[in-house]
C-alpha cells in the first residue's frame, strides 16, 4: 500500500514566537507546515499552492486580516478548512464564534479559537476537520 502523502497546513500569524511554537507543535503531529507571517505573503501562498487546512490569526497588519484571508482561500478552495486563531477576546471583549450558519456565512471559517489552546486539544480539532 503507497504510504499517502503528509496533508500541508498554513498557519498565518504576525507573532513570530506563537508562529515558531505553532509550527514546531504541528510538524510534531505529522503535517508538512508552511508559515506566513504577513497578509501578502499568506496570499501568494495560498495563489501558488492549496493547503489542506489553514490556520489564521485574526489581527495582523489590519483587525481583520484573518477575515480577509479566510474569505480568500473559501473563495479559492471552499473545501479548505480554515480556523481563526486570536487574542481578541481577551484583548477586547469581543466574542466571535462560528457556530451559527449566520456567522460562518460572514466569517467564512469553519473554527475559532482563543489563543492559548493547548496543542493536544489543537489537533483533535485538525483531525475532526480534516477527518482522519
Amino acid at each position: 500500500m503507497l504510504k499517502k502523502d503528509k496533508k500541508t497546513i498554513l498557519i498565518v500569524d504576525d507573532d513570530q514566537d506563537f508562529l515558531f511554537q505553532m509550527k514546531v507543535g504541528i510538524k510534531d503531529m505529522g503535517f508538512e507546515v508552511v508559515t506566513a507571517d504577513t497578509q501578502k505573503e499568506a496570499e501568494d501562498i495560498i495563489r501558488r499552492m492549496k493547503p489542506d487546512l489553514a490556520i489564521l490569526d485574526l489581527m495582523m497588519e489590519n483587525q481583520d486580516t484573518g477575515f480577509i484571508l479566510s474569505h480568500k482561500i473559501k473563495s479559492l478552495y471552499p473545501d479548505v478548512p480554515v480556523i481563526i486563531v486570536s487574542a481578541v477576546t481577551a484583548e477586547t471583549g469581543m466574542l466571535f464564534d462560528v457556530t451559527s450558519e449566520e456567522e460562518r456565512d460572514w466569517i467564512k471559517a469553519d473554527l475559532f479559537l482563543d489563543k492559548g489552546i493547548r496543542m493536544d486539544q489543537l489537533h483533535k480539532e485538525i483531525n475532526k476537520l480534516l477527518k482522519l
